[in-house]
């Protein structure tokens, strides 16, 4: 099991140069759990995950991991304790999916140590784990982008942490991979204690995955809690600016988010009518023409 860590963002401010994105955020990560960041475009979760990773420093307040602030522990330091997985990283041309998961040791390597069976295992099992052991030897210039993306978590998987934090880790996957590595994160919750951050676009896999939700609104914690107190129409309609029923997930039980969709609307056409749906665009069109409307 990993060791418990406290992870509190306190009076965040933080963003590029003069660019303020967090604005006196406060947050705080329950050991051990899986937690969801979500929110609109922009909303400041990239940001945040960058703070925390202590990738940003902060412009006021800060991120505090067991009562010292994040950016002042040494960088490798806190590379043991707390892994990244950054949205769209680049591939460094060249490299083998093996050396790029390896590079995953390097907060545990130093210059007096070289490397060791330990290293071995832990690669061997990230590879494994992502299911990328396949393709080990393989160049990631050759890879699908669903393929790299499980090699970008493998090499985090490799490095150990005990707080793993990934930036919206489905994207290019389609959507059973997306389970599989779902699946993956809630494994290692479960069996390691790994605390997990992670930002999902996708509402109801983050519902029904996650401990908490923060729903994140121009840089601030609009909501934070369990599913159930996060995913409420209210919120929905303040985070995202759109109108949801809110259902019982028939699955995990858990808040399930269904968006109300203009092609429901009264006057609407329904879904699947295609030559009453065209026969409505042409007279809308031609409504739009009599009446001068462009």
């Amino acid at each position: 099991m990993t060791r418990g860590h406290s992870l509190v963002v306190e009076n965040l401010h933080a963003g590029y140069g003069e660019r303020i994105i967090i604005k006196g955020m406060n947050l705080t990560i329950a050991p051990g759990s899986i937690t969801a960041i979500v929110g609109a475009n922009a909303s400041g979760k990239s940001t945040l995950l960058r703070a925390m990773a202590r990738l940003i420093t902060p412009a006021e307040g800060g991120v505090i991991l067991n009562g010292i602030p994040v950016h002042r522990i040494p960088a490798k330091q806190a590379a043991r304790i707390i892994g990244l997985l950054p949205q769209s990283p680049i591939v460094p041309e060249g490299m083998t999916v093996a050396d790029l998961v390896g590079r995953g040791r390097h907060p545990h390597q130093s210059l007096f140590s070289r490397w060791n069976a330990e290293d071995d295992r832990a690669v061997a099992a990230a590879l494994e784990a992502a299911g990328t052991g396949d393709i080990a030897e393989h160049p990631l210039d050759e890879l699908s982008g669903g393929q790299r993306q499980r090699v970008w978590i493998a090499m985090v998987l490799a490095q150990e942490t005990d707080i793993l934090l990934l930036d919206e880790p489905t994207t290019f996957l389609d959507v059973g991979y997306q389970i599989d590595i779902l699946n993956l994160l809630a494994e290692m919750n479960r069996k390691r204690g790994t605390t997990i951050v992670m930002v999902l676009h996708e509402l109801n896999m983050a519902s029904r995955y996650a401990d908490y939700l923060a729903a994140l609104v121009d840089g601030r914690v609009h909501a934070s809690g369990t599913p159930a107190e996060v995913l409420t129409r209210e919120n929905m309609r303040a985070v995202f600016d759109i109108e949801c029923m809110i259902i019982d997930d028939p699955l995990s039980g858990r808040p399930h988010a269904l968006p109300i969709g203009r092609c429901r609307a009264e006057g609407m056409p329904p879904l699947g009518s295609g030559q009453k749906a065209r026969k409505h665009h042409e007279n809308s069109l031609t409504g739009e023409r009599r009446y001068g409307k462009n």
